[in-house]
């Protein structure tokens, strides 16, 4: 009489592994990135959101991000960003969140000054570009009054603006948490405002934001420790973008943002979600996981979970990533907007579970069998 056969136990796949960061603990390492849509009114997400990122919280994701979000009016990339500036977008966000938390999934909002990128048209514009004032657009501020290609030139950012803008980070960080996000990331990448600080291609001051790359850094270690501050020990985790290098000769280096990394990791940051470019163009060598390398160097020698973004496209390509020890965790992009069961497709083709444990209960009929 033959032994009775027994049912093989899952494979362990290292992209779906629990990981925690702060005070929260993510059911796996496959993200979301946070993506804008340009489709909120007066910086309130709407219906779109909720479809968008909803759709997404059933997708087997760990953890989504809601796109990036002005803490100003004058913080925003277009009039079509979200905010978290007032209690009309706050509630907005927390129906949002709540939904995303009934599906099993956690949810990050990426705070954000746009600088120097701020008053634009949105990307489908028929004509694409600086907002002018007459239709709404405002004066931008940056490091130094160096125009981004395309855009007006910005003011220069006074001493009390500076301190404004760090309150202004803290104020939208109480409201995430009062929305019930179980991560703030800040943006401070992606030639942004505090990306604009951190390089000398852009910071050209003399004072106490300027020079050294500790002086560049002020600002943005001023906003990590109002931030963190506000969110307590018990709040929302705490996450950095940072652009790692901005590919080009006498800008930010990934060594420079190693040394950044550390000094985030003293305060409390909790993950750096390592990108890179988006300054000044740039001749950036696209392919599959280009930027891994540059997490991987900051994770060595700044001592800090990271997370690798840019052009991940497969399953089998981010489990290589986290199984390698090359980054604590992946965020993909374009591959979770084309297909929002990406988290799904991913633990079935690695093997990780059957598709019964972790399909919502709607949609396992039509699981194949």
């Amino acid at each position: 009489m033959s032994a009775p056969q027994t049912l093989a136990e899952p494979a362990k796949v290292s992209l779906f592994q629990p990981i925690t960061l702060g005070a929260r603990t993510f059911k796996n390492r496959l993200w979301l990135s946070p993506m804008c849509q340009y489709s909120a009114e007066d910086g309130v997400p709407g219906q779109w959101h909720l479809v968008h990122l909803g759709a997404r919280a059933k997708g087997g994701f760990g953890l989504i991000f809601a796109e990036a979000t002005a803490i100003s009016p004058e913080a925003r990339i277009s009039l079509g960003d979200t905010g978290l500036w007032n209690d009309r977008q706050e509630q907005a966000w927390a129906n949002i969140v709540d939904f995303v938390h009934e599906r099993g999934t956690k949810i990050g909002i990426q705070l954000s000054h746009a600088g120097r990128k701020a008053s634009l048209r949105t990307p489908w514009d028929a004509e694409p570009g600086a907002l002018p004032v007459e239709e709404g657009g405002w004066t931008t501020l940056s490091a130094s009054p160096i125009a981004f290609p395309g855009s007006p030139e910005p003011s220069q950012a006074t001493g009390a603006q500076l301190e404004g803008i760090v309150d202004d980070f803290a104020s939208s960080a109480v409201r995430a948490r009062g929305a019930g996000f179980d991560v703030v990331e800040i943006q401070a990448g992606h030639g942004f405002l505090l990306h604009s600080f951190l390089s000398p291609l852009s910071n050209e001051r003399t004072d106490q934001y300027g020079g050294s790359l500790r002086n560049r850094a002020k600002l943005l270690l001023d906003v990590v420790e109002a931030v963190k501050e506000v969110l307590g020990p018990t709040g929302p985790s705490l996450f950095v973008r940072l652009s790692a290098t901005d590919w080009l000769e006498h800008g930010l280096t990934v060594h420079d943002t190693a040394d950044v990394s550390a000094w985030l990791r003293e305060r409390g940051v909790d993950l750096v979600d390592v990108s890179s470019g988006g300054l000044l163009p740039a001749d950036i060598p696209l392919g599959p996981g280009y930027q891994v390398p540059l997490a991987q160097h900051i994770a060595a020698k700044a001592d800090v979970p990271v997370a690798a973004v840019g052009l991940i496209t497969s399953p089998q390509e981010a489990e290589e990533i986290v199984a390698s020890g090359t980054a604590d965790a992946v965020f993909v992009g374009r591959a979770g907007l084309a297909d929002p069961g990406f988290g799904l497709r991913a633990a079935h083709e690695l093997g990780h579970q059957p598709a019964e444990q972790l399909w919502q209960k709607q949609y396992v009929r039509a699981i194949w069998k």
